[in-house]
């Protein structure tokens, strides 16, 4: 699953990893070229009438360990923040995080994963099954949306570690998180069962780290053209993932953003590379409310 996609999955995978982590698969061997490119991912400043002021920057939840991503106008913006803002906030929270998989994710009644899935599918799942220790019985009455999230999971290259937004959480400044476990989960477990069967077969039939250098290059890079055209594909095709996994989390959080701007609290805001994107990304949904936003790198 390509990284665009896996940052809409973002902080559910990371849960998932806890309650057994938006994971990329962007593995240790990215070329030297992108790990030798002075980082200039992108940042955007936003500005109210008042002169109330945020940051927008979307990461990538894990990178190989030799990418150089922070740059002077990143480190600039830190400096003039007063409020770290991320999807979850206590993520370290493992006991939490498994009681809200363990409430939303299981029906006891449910056929095997293997025996409910597309014929065109399982095929896949063995291999997946093979290549990660899984089975049938790992999954045992797991709804399809969780059965997704374990499974891109299961099959991620990268640890959280090099997370970006990991990175950003440095104890300097207070942390607001736009989403609990909770409502993370519930954005899921909400989902009909035709959009969570689509989420299930879109993970499974997705190749293992496809275009991976080029993705990463592109986030360094604050290449938002290739970032959005990697958005365009996979399970953010179906109109019901999309709306309720990204736009309507989008539009969420930018009700929250523009609260915190009004409190001058001056937020940073960190989260997934895919929720700056496109006209439902949150610098456009500012500037729809009135904000000045601009790009600064």
């Amino acid at each position: 699953m390509n990284i665009v996609l896996k940052n809409v999955l973002g902080c559910a995978l990371a849960l998932c990893l806890l309650a057994l982590t938006a994971c990329n698969n962007a593995a240790t061997d990215t070329d030297d070229a992108v790990a030798q490119h002075a980082g200039s991912p992108a940042i955007w400043h936003v500005r109210s009438a008042e002169g109330h002021e945020a940051w927008l920057f979307g990461t990538i939840h894990a990178l190989p360990d030799n990418i150089r991503w922070r740059s002077s106008t990143l480190e600039a913006a830190l400096l003039a923040s007063g409020l770290m803002v991320v999807e979850i906030d206590n993520l370290a929270d493992s006991a939490a995080a498994r009681r809200a998989l363990q409430d939303r994710a299981y029906t006891a009644s449910l056929p095997p994963l293997s025996q409910r899935i597309a014929a065109t599918d399982r095929e896949p799942l063995r291999a997946i099954y093979s290549a990660t220790g899984l089975s049938d019985r790992d999954l045992a009455g797991v709804e399809d949306w969780a059965a997704a999230l374990m499974i891109a999971n299961a099959r991620r290259t990268n640890q959280t570690d090099n997370g970006v937004d990991k990175a950003l959480l440095d104890g300097s400044r207070p942390v607001h998180g736009l989403e609990g476990f909770e409502r993370q989960f519930d954005r899921f477990d909400r989902l009909s069962p035709a959009d969570q069967a689509a989420l299930l077969s879109s993970v499974i039939s997705e190749p293992d780290d496809p275009e991976k250098t080029e993705l990463v290059s592109a986030w360094i890079k604050g290449d938002m053209n290739a970032l959005e055209s990697q958005s365009n594909s996979g399970f953010l095709t179906v109109p019901g993932l999309r709306q309720a996994l990204l736009v309507d989390r989008n539009h969420d959080w930018a009700t929250q953003i523009d609260g915190l701007i009004r409190q001058d609290q001056r937020p940073f805001v960190a989260v997934g590379a895919a929720h700056m994107l496109g006209p439902d990304g949150l610098p456009a949904l500012l500037a729809a409310r009135g904000y000045t936003v601009s790009r600064l790198q």
